[in-house]
C-alpha cells in the first residue's frame, strides 16, 4: 500500500463526496473503487460479436489498392508542391 497526494478538480470531490454519503464508506475506499471502476478492474468481459454480410465478388480488383493509394498520395504532394505549398 502505498500513500500518494492527488488533486480532485472540484467536480470530481464532489463525485467522490456523494459516492461515500451514499455508501457510507470512507474517502479511501470510495477513491479505490472509483479507480478499480475505472481501470476496468470491476468488469466482467463481454463477449461481443458483429454481423457480417456476405457482399459479393468485388467488381474491381482490389489486389493493387495500396499502390494505387499511394501513386494517388504521391500525384496529389507533387501538385502541392507545384503550387508551392
Amino acid at each position: 500500500m502505498s500513500r500518494t497526494t492527488v488533486t480532485l478538480d472540484p467536480d470530481v470531490e464532489a463525485m467522490l463526496q456523494k459516492l461515500m454519503s451514499e455508501r457510507g464508506v470512507s474517502f479511501k475506499v470510495a477513491v479505490n473503487s472509483a479507480l478499480r471502476r475505472g481501470l476496468g478492474a470491476d468488469r466482467p468481459r463481454v463477449e461481443v460479436s458483429f454481423p457480417t454480410f456476405d457482399m459479393g465478388v468485388p467488381q474491381i480488383d482490389l489486389t493493387q489498392a495500396i499502390r494505387i493509394a499511394g501513386d494517388l498520395e504521391d500525384a496529389e504532394i507533387g501538385h502541392e508542391l507545384s503550387r508551392g505549398r
